[in-house]
Parts: C-alpha cells; sequence; structure tokens
C-alpha cells in the first residue's frame, strides 16, 4: 500500500513541475518580434491601407511582448501615427522608444530625423508659428539705448508742459544740449534755434503757441506775435548789434554756414552716431539741430549719404 502511495505523490509532483515549467515557456517570449503573428498582420494590413486595423495589431504585440520589448512594434506604430493619423506627440513618444530600445543601429539615425519631422509638425501648429517667425533681439543695442534715452526725453518735456502755463510749447533747450527747466508762472513764447554762427540777429520759429508749427524766418525787429503780457522778459530776445530794416523772408532752406565744424558722412553712420562723436551723449535736440544745419543739402533726417559734408552746430 505505502509503495503505491509513494508513487502517486510523485506523479503528482513531476506534474506539478510539468505544468509551471509550460506556464514559464509560455510566458517568455522566444519568437521574434517580426515573426510574431500580429506583427505580420500588421504589415499586411498597412499594405492594404487598412492603417487603423495595423495600429490596433501592432499595440497587441507591445501588449504581449511587453513595453520595453516590441521596438519594431513601436516603430511602426510611430510611422502610422506621423504619416497617416497625423498625432506628431504620439510619433514621437514611440519613435524615442525605438531609440532607446535599439540605440546603436543604423534605423535609430534615421529615426531621429522623423522626431525632429514631428516636432517641427506640431511647432507649426502652434499659434504664432514660432519655427517660421523666431523672436530675435534687437539689431543694435545702440538703437535700445537710444530709444530709452528718448523716451526719458519726453517723459521729461512732458512734465515740464504740465507745470507751465499748458499751452503746447517744447520746452526749450540749454546750451549743454539738456531740457531747460520752464518756469510755471512765465508763459513760453517760441523757441529759436540759430540758423548760423554768423548770422546772430536772425532765428528759426520751430513752434509757437499761437498757431501751427510752421518754421518761418523773421527779423528780430519785426516779431510775429504779441506777447500775452507786456512784461519785456516774456518775449524773446536776441541781442544784435544793431536792428536791421525790414526785409524779405529768405527761402525756407537755411544758409550754408561758413564757420564752425564740419564732417564728412562715412559708411554706416547716422545723425545719432555723428552727434555722439561731437557730443559725447546726444540727445534728440542735438540730432535735430544738426539736421536743421544742413536742411538745404538733407531731406530728411535719414537722406546721408557717404562724403556729405555737414555742419556741426
Amino acid at each position: 500500500m505505502r509503495p503505491r502511495f509513494l508513487s502517486l505523490a510523485l506523479f503528482a509532483l513531476a506534474a506539478l513541475f510539468f505544468a509551471a515549467g509550460c506556464d514559464r515557456v509560455d510566458s517568455m517570449p522566444f519568437t521574434a518580434e517580426v515573426d510574431e503573428p500580429g506583427y505580420r498582420r500588421g504589415k499586411e494590413l498597412i499594405r492594404q491601407g487598412r492603417n487603423q486595423e495595423a495600429l490596433m495589431e501592432f499595440q497587441k504585440v507591445i501588449e504581449k511582448r511587453g513595453l520595453n520589448n516590441a521596438p519594431e512594434a513601436h516603430l511602426e506604430i510611430g510611422l502610422l501615427y506621423q504619416s497617416h493619423i497625423r498625432d506628431p506627440i504620439s510619433a514621437i513618444y514611440h519613435f524615442k522608444k525605438f531609440r532607446e530600445l535599439k540605440p546603436s543601429t543604423q534605423q535609430a539615425q534615421l529615426v531621429g530625423a522623423r522626431i525632429d519631422a514631428a516636432m517641427r509638425e506640431f511647432a507649426s501648429t502652434l499659434p504664432g508659428k514660432p519655427l517660421d517667425n523666431p523672436l530675435t533681439p534687437a539689431d543694435n543695442p545702440e538703437v535700445v539705448q537710444r530709444l530709452e534715452r528718448e523716451n526719458e526725453q519726453l517723459r521729461a518735456a512732458l512734465a515740464r508742459m504740465r507745470v507751465s502755463a499748458g499751452l503746447p510749447a517744447r520746452v526749450p533747450v540749454d546750451a549743454s544740449g539738456n531740457l531747460a527747466q520752464l518756469p510755471a508762472e512765465e508763459t513760453p513764447a517760441i523757441e529759436a534755434s540759430p540758423i548760423s554762427a554768423s548770422s546772430t540777429d536772425e532765428f528759426v520759429v520751430t513752434h509757437s503757441p499761437f498757431g501751427p508749427e510752421t518754421p518761418a524766418f523773421e527779423p528780430v525787429t519785426t516779431p510775429s506775435f504779441t506777447p500775452t503780457r507786456p512784461a519785456p522778459q516774456q518775449a524773446a530776445v536776441i541781442n544784435t548789434p544793431a536792428p536791421r530794416p525790414a526785409q524779405t523772408p529768405p527761402p525756407q532752406t537755411p544758409p550754408a554756414t561758413t564757420t564752425g565744424r564740419r564732417h564728412v558722412v562715412r559708411q554706416g553712420e547716422g545723425l545719432w552716431t555723428i552727434a555722439r562723436r561731437y557730443y559725447g551723449t546726444p540727445t534728440a535736440a542735438q540730432v535735430d539741430g544738426i539736421y536743421t544745419a544742413n536742411r538745404d543739402r538733407m531731406s530728411s533726417k535719414s537722406d546721408l549719404k557717404v562724403g556729405m559734408e555737414l555742419r556741426i552746430p
């Protein structure tokens, strides 16, 4: 009786070991991935143009073999997402899984190009198309500094106008090129800039509180405005050797200056660059002064030509 029982026990134990071995064999993917039935069906469905069904077959291969043991299925799924489904984000994920599992293969380099193409495709869907219109820094740091200086000058001018009489007159510029402080209790008359170092008895009216900004030449002895107050210090007075009789106003273009500094324009120079050379830190008023002194040869502030001789006031 005992030998028979012992035989049955040994037989049962052997059966258990055999069953466990079969389960272990079934759980290990000894079959090559390209020989998987699901992989072959997926390739055949692609040839038939049934891309969605092929995608499902490749996904089954990944589920069967595991996420990190099916690089070829990842590659096929990435191609389907990129070329047919138009889902670049999903394509990038599967392409990266393929490169992670097969980093040293020749296909890994081609897959890298696929990843770049998918990233560009995704970027093209973003607002503003950042790849087509990349953000660029300022062309020249000097331009940024110049704009900042001009903004500060405009703010200062606006503040001075608010504390002045309230008339839309520009703030005059002192000899150093800085904005002069205008007393609040005085009414601004005009802002005049000399047109010639030798002619101190004529000036150019650049702004008047009694009319639009119309440049004109007027003799000092016959001003074209009436001060709002009788006080003599309110009117712009320029000391002259002797009063001149009234004469016909000269043309709009200022006469050529016979004295003062001269500058020959070189390649790449502008009015701000020239003003910086002669004044150090230039201001908008100094640039306007150079332009005003050369109106006879410049149609605008940007009308500069190499070799042009400019007068520097």
